[in-house]
């Protein structure tokens, strides 16, 4: 009785905290459209203390922070939005608008027409939606090598096996997409500068020379740390070193 009785508290805590934070969600959205952006962002901010992440939290904390004219939360926000919810048109944007704010243009690195063409069809889908695509993929090389069995003409036992074996290749190179895009995800640990100018210098200490200037809402990729300095990479290839007060990880969820 006792494990029973705890249950029912933990479903009814759950139950409580989900309606808090839809209420806390409804009054953030009133706010928004009366133009109090900034109550708007307490009530957002409070059901993320209350443990509850998603697109569209960061999204609308975007929008008011955007709404602001604070360039760094609001690219923040819209890229913590990106990271649970790819390729979103409207997520895609409102970060290019508020790109467009930045005082620092990074040119990306090029890239041949190979890589580029590889990089579209793997980001075509996230890690999960690959995976669950391979598990689909997988069931349907199940169906189809037992149809071969039972299907008692030769046509059709050569199209179930045809499409087993189809079946299985996909499946099998969905899985390899899923693991280096998510390999991939592990090792990139962006991040966004939160000063309105630092100074990135070549070692990770205040005496040593200056090797360029970031501003307020750049993307930068952590490297590593050492103490309360971190090595970061622009998307042009350019490093250098920081203190980590400067900028806000993008998975620190």
């Amino acid at each position: 009785m006792r494990y029973v009785a705890a249950f029912i508290v933990c479903i009814l805590c759950f139950n409580l905290g989900a309606s808090q934070n839809n209420s806390l969600f409804t009054e953030a959205t009133e706010k928004y459209n009366k133009g109090e952006y900034t109550k708007a962002i307490e009530n957002y901010e409070q059901i993320i203390k209350n443990g509850e992440h998603s697109a569209e939290l960061y999204f609308n904390l975007g929008n008011c922070h955007y709404k602001l004219n604070a360039i760094g939360p609001s690219i923040f926000y819209y890229e913590k939005a990106l990271l649970l919810k790819p390729n979103d048109s409207e997520i895609l944007n409102n970060l290019g608008y508020a790109q467009n704010m930045r005082l620092d243009a990074v040119e990306k690195m090029p890239r041949t027409e190979l890589a580029q063409l590889y990089n579209n069809f793997v980001n075509l889908l996230s890690f999960d939606q690959w995976a669950y695509l391979a598990v689909t993929l997988v069931m349907l090389f199940v169906l189809a090598y037992l149809s071969y069995f039972f299907l008692r003409f030769a046509t059709q036992k050569r199209i179930a096996f045809i499409a087993s074996i189809s079946s299985l290749i996909l499946g099998v190179l969905c899985i390899l997409i899923a693991y280096l895009q998510y390999r991939e995800f592990k090792m990139d640990n962006p991040a966004i500068i939160f000063s309105k100018e630092v100074k990135i210098t070549s070692e990770p200490n205040n005496n040593s020379e200056v090797v360029f200037t970031l501003h307020e809402g750049t993307k930068v990729n952590v490297l590593e740390e050492l103490n309360d300095w971190k090595k970061i990479k622009l998307s042009d290839g350019q490093t250098g070193w920081l203190t980590d007060q400067n900028l806000r990880l993008l998975k620190d969820f």
